[in-house]
Parts: structure tokens; C-alpha cells; sequence
């Protein structure tokens, strides 16, 4: 039997504080007042009867047991999360066909789930599913291509095709590991290095270039790369910088331990992750796909991104439809 202090909310802020190093930044991760953070954590250590965190140190470092406590405990939230996310089952069996394309930043994790849940409802349907970079994405739904769409928007109005928000993404930069120092010059220091492009013609390449612009940055155009997984390597490789996004970065797992990741140093941006539908499709479909992926964006790509980067709380988020 679990013993009665081991809880899910307890569990969460063990996740948040193992992350951050910090009960200020594992508040804003969940949501909780610092004492109510510092609380769980007692809670937590009461009824294990060991110490997780050596409370000496700052920020907070894992004790041995702690370190080994805390596979647990992320394996088991992180099959919580995906239970909750996949409970919400779509009634499509209606449906005859459904083509559907999904941006390609998702391909890692959340479009086998929502291809799983698809495929529990879609009981005598003819079904597609295409991944593509957004750009491609938007054309097939304008050219009626596609019933569904899921791709960042390109904050213009389609004709014959709705929109519903899904996610705000905000933009970041990454750098190699221990490249800018905080408290100095982050432009300058990033220039010490080239600026990492995306390939103009994708949608998040012009929305960078077009953000630029506006703040009159000149950066030299050097490198323009196509595949978001290879601007990430040579950033790792400490032969650039790059400007990206929280779900970009979460695609990159493999190469975390050799960037850094943080606020830009200039003014802020952000783009939004929409599901379009073709205006014959409106109402019950497309509502119902938008909010299951909302669910899966906030359990599987959001709730992470937040526990590796809490600076990102209340701008990294899910958009009510």
C-alpha cells in the first residue's frame, strides 16, 4: 500500500523543484504558493521517511535517494498524464473519411497519440494523416486537400476555412552550453557566433526574419537550415545560435545537455498553433479534434517544457478554443 502522504500533487511538486533547483520557480511550474510547495515536499519526505533534497544547498541539489526516487515518480506522472489525455475519446465512428495533416514539430510524441485516439473512434472510416512543415500544411487546407489541418498559423484569415487556437508558442533562443553568461551583453556575446537560420520559405523562418525586421536587427545571413533536428546539432556543435521555439526545443531532446535554452534579448514574440477546418467541416468534428489536442499539447509537450524551462509559465500555454 502507497503510504497516505505519497500524493500526486506532492509527486508534481518533487518533479517541479527536482528541475529548478528552486521553490520560487516550482511554485510558478505548479501553480502553488511557496509554502504550499515547501509543504508537499515535507509531506512527501515525511512519508517516505528519507530526505529527497538536501535543504543546505542552493539551488536545491537531489539527495541519493532522491535521485533514484525521481525516475519513479516522473515514469508514474508521466503515465498519469497520458491516461488523462487520451480519456477523451472522440465519437468520429459517424465519419466515412477524415484526411487530416499535422505539423511536423509534433512527429516525436503527440501524433502517434492522437493518431492511436483516431483510430479508436474512426470505426468504418477511410483515414489519412499526412506530417509536413506548416507552410505545406496551410496550402493543402486552403486547397481542400485536407479535412483538418493542425499547423502554427500564419495569422492571416483563409477563405472557406476556420480556425481554432490551440497553443501559444513563444520564441527563445538557443545557444550552446555556457555561451552567454547572465548579467552581461547577450547580444553581444551571441555574436560571437553565426546566426543559425530556418529556411526562408518555411512558415516559423519567415516569422523569424519578419520579427527581425521590425526590430532593425541585421544579423548576417550565413546559414539557412531546413530541418529544425539539424539547426539544433549545430547549435550543440557550437557552430551557431538560433532563435526556436519551447515545442522545437522539445523536439531536440538528444542534444539538451549541449545548449541552453532562454528569453530573447529583444522584444518578445510568439506564434500560435491552430487546427484549421474547412467551413463544411464546422461544429462538432473539428471542436472535438481541437480540444483532445489541447489536452495532448498540455500533457505531453507543455507540462515538460515548463518543467525544464519555468520561465516560460503563463506564456507557454494552451489557448482556450
Amino acid at each position: 500500500m502507497i503510504s497516505k502522504g505519497v500524493t500526486l500533487r506532492g509527486l508534481e511538486v518533487f518533479e517541479a523543484l527536482a528541475s529548478t533547483g528552486s521553490v520560487a520557480q516550482a511554485a510558478a511550474v505548479t501553480g502553488l504558493s511557496q509554502p504550499a510547495v515547501s509543504q508537499q515536499l515535507r509531506n512527501l519526505e515525511t512519508a517516505l521517511a528519507t530526505d529527497l533534497i538536501d535543504h543546505g544547498k542552493r539551488p536545491m541539489r537531489l539527495t541519493p535517494a532522491g535521485h533514484s526516487f525521481l525516475g519513479r515518480a516522473e515514469a508514474a506522472l508521466s503515465q498519469l498524464r497520458l491516461g488523462q489525455s487520451e480519456l477523451a475519446v472522440m465519437d468520429l465512428a459517424h465519419l466515412s473519411a477524415l484526411s487530416i495533416g499535422l505539423i511536423d514539430d509534433f512527429d516525436n510524441d503527440l501524433t502517434p497519440r492522437l493518431v492511436t485516439i483516431l483510430a479508436d473512434s474512426l470505426t468504418h472510416c477511410k483515414f489519412k494523416l499526412i506530417t509536413a512543415p506548416s507552410h505545406k500544411i496551410l496550402e493543402d487546407i486552403a486547397d481542400k486537400k485536407l479535412h483538418l489541418a493542425i499547423s502554427a498559423s500564419a495569422g492571416t484569415v483563409m477563405d472557406g476555412v476556420l480556425e481554432y487556437p490551440l497553443a501559444r508558442d513563444p520564441f527563445i533562443v538557443v545557444a550552446p552550453k555556457g555561451m552567454v553568461q547572465t548579467g552581461g551583453d547577450v547580444m553581444a556575446q551571441l555574436g560571437n557566433l553565426p546566426f543559425l537560420r530556418y529556411e526562408k520559405n518555411q512558415l516559423i523562418g519567415r516569422l523569424i526574419e519578419a520579427h527581425l525586421a521590425r526590430q532593425k536587427l541585421d544579423l548576417p545571413d550565413r546559414f539557412e537550415i531546413g530541418s529544425h533536428l539539424a539547426l539544433m546539432a549545430m547549435v550543440a556543435r557550437r557552430i551557431g545560435w538560433a532563435v526556436t521555439t519551447p515545442l522545437g526545443y522539445m523536439r531536440a531532446v538528444r542534444f539538451h545537455d549541449e545548449v541552453d535554452a532562454f528569453t530573447l534579448p529583444f522584444k518578445p514574440f510568439a506564434r500560435t498553433i491552430s487546427l484549421y477546418a474547412g467551413a463544411d467541416w464546422a461544429g462538432e468534428v473539428p471542436a472535438s479534434v481541437a480540444q483532445t489536442m489541447r489536452r495532448l499539447i498540455d500533457a505531453h509537450m507543455i507540462t515538460p517544457a515548463l518543467a525544464q524551462l519555468p520561465w516560460l509559465v503563463g506564456d507557454l500555454r494552451v489557448l482556450d478554443g
